[in-house]
């Protein structure tokens, strides 16, 4: 982990300072620009892997970073962004459920990372970003779960709902759900 020094307290991303992050947003790209309230110029050249901004972990700011470059495959799926129509019920039921970890970004706050699990706590598997209304059908993200009837229930006790049953089929058994934002996600598991 980098140390990154305080230099300002006012959030900035690559357009200015942020102000209001639900007033024409711009990308979560440039939200994640302003971690811990620093100027982005001050996380360039960061070191391991691509910054993607800095983390407040302990107190103290910390460059966070997609992963190393080594685990990057070409055109493989790398981060995975969910629209959640609000940040903290995203974060209890998957906090919760799978025992994610998250990293908030700029004020409110205005975009939300999911520490990978088993990872160093600033590596980014994915994020929230904060949408007004999900929209179904969208692309389908699949979880892999070790032990899948405990993984049904946990969805159930917070609050998700099974949409689809356990079912198997060739290599494993798998099943979906919707998180109370209304993302349709799946749970997989080896036979």
């Amino acid at each position: 982990m980098i140390p990154i020094p305080v230099a300002s307290t006012t959030p900035h991303n690559r357009i200015g300072p942020v102000t209001d992050p639900s007033a024409a947003r711009p990308s979560a790209a440039l939200f994640r620009q302003d971690l811990c309230a620093r100027p982005a110029s001050l996380l360039s050249g960061a070191g391991v892997g691509e910054s993607i901004g800095a983390v407040d972990v302990g107190g103290v700011c910390q460059a966070a970073h997609m992963a190393e470059p080594s685990m990057h495959t070409h055109h493989a799926l790398d981060y995975v962004e969910l629209a959640v129509s609000d940040f903290s019920s995203a974060k209890a039921f998957y906090g919760s459920t799978f025992g994610w970890t998250f990293n908030d970004y700029g004020p409110g706050p205005a975009y939300v990372g999911i520490r990978g699990v088993g990872t160093p706590e600033v590596v980014e598997v994915g994020g929230f970003r904060l949408h007004g209304e999900v929209a179904p059908d969208g692309p389908l993200v699949l979880l892999y779960s070790s032990n899948l009837d405990s993984s049904v229930q946990a969805v159930r006790d917070a609050g998700g709902e099974v949409i689809i049953e356990p079912y198997d089929f060739p290599g494993g058994r798998r099943f979906h759900f919707r998180d109370p934002s209304g993302n349709e996600l799946g749970v997989w598991s080896a036979h």
